[in-house]
């Protein structure tokens, strides 16, 4: 399917995890080693936040490992918070609207996942989508469909409310039309201040999803890295796989969870999806 990454904290080159990791997104868009699909090739995207703007996007149909100019991009931005994403469709056209991140207005979404048999699926939940919201839908994804579905119940204001509102909006009208385990996702999404990171299937066999370990405890587990010295405490990477080996680095998620990541204590609560 897709494999992503967002990354909060101290600033840093979007290169530093998309291309210097042993295991960086894109190797992994070559190599996945926990993804539905080893090879993550249908297009690639980048979204990210400079101080007091918008976010920017760039996003291309091209493999992640074939574009220079991603590597060009990556070498030369630095941000405090952004997302990417490489992608492996499930059935909609490899076009540049169909790629993540998503945006609309401050807010950014991505997607690992799929809802089944959305050709079925479709014209009833893009009907469920506010008219305000309508007009400004580009592609033809399960995943921009849940991101609108979301903003119509309420991302802004409450986002695990409106994902918990949307997934039970999705397993409802799937379950009606007859089809057995409708949704399987990890979502990232933020408006540029905290980070909320989603892991939930309608089986209850989710896809891998994994967050770093406090930025204070792991300087502790390695004070010899000059690396972790330079960041913050409040920096932390959520991914669909590890970006290397280091030890006590990574963490999954549990199945059906959700992780904030915000400033002061971040949170790991149950994820719910309500009818």
């Amino acid at each position: 399917m897709c494999r992503w990454l967002a990354y909060s904290g101290s600033p840093i080159r979007l290169e530093e995890l998309l291309v210097k990791r042993d295991r960086s997104l894109i190797d992994q868009s070559l190599h996945s080693r926990e993804g539905a699909t080893p090879t993550n090739g249908d297009g690639f995207g980048v979204g990210w936040y400079e101080d007091g703007e918008p976010p920017r996007v760039y996003r291309s149909t091209h493999p992640a490992w074939n574009d220079r100019n991603l590597r060009e991009l990556a070498a030369g931005i630095s941000s405090h918070l952004f997302f990417a994403h490489i992608r492996a469709s499930t059935g909609t056209a490899i076009q540049e609207t169909n790629t993540h991140p998503f945006r609309h207005g401050r807010w950014l979404w991505m997607h690992n996942g799929l809802i089944r048999e959305f050709p079925r699926l479709r014209r009833e939940l893009v009907l469920a989508i506010d008219d305000s919201l309508f007009d400004s839908i580009e592609g033809t994804t399960d995943s921009e469909t849940m991101f609108y579905l979301a903003l119509t119940f309420g991302l802004e204001d409450d986002p695990v409310a409106a994902v918990e509102r949307m997934v039970g909006l999705v397993e409802d009208t799937g379950r009606r039309h007859g089809v057995d385990n409708p949704i399987q996702m990890t979502i990232a999404t933020t408006g540029g201040g905290s980070v909320y990171a989603f892991r939930y299937s309608s089986e209850r066999e989710s896809r891998s999803l994994y967050f770093s370990t406090r930025m204070d405890a792991l300087r502790a587990l390695h004070p010899e890295s000059a690396e972790l010295a330079s960041l913050s405490d409040e920096t932390r990477v959520v991914v669909s796989e590890p970006l290397g080996d280091l030890e006590g680095a990574w963490n999954a998620v549990p199945e059906a969870h959700v992780g904030i990541i915000q400033p002061g204590n971040d949170e790991l609560r149950p994820f719910t999806p309500r009818p």
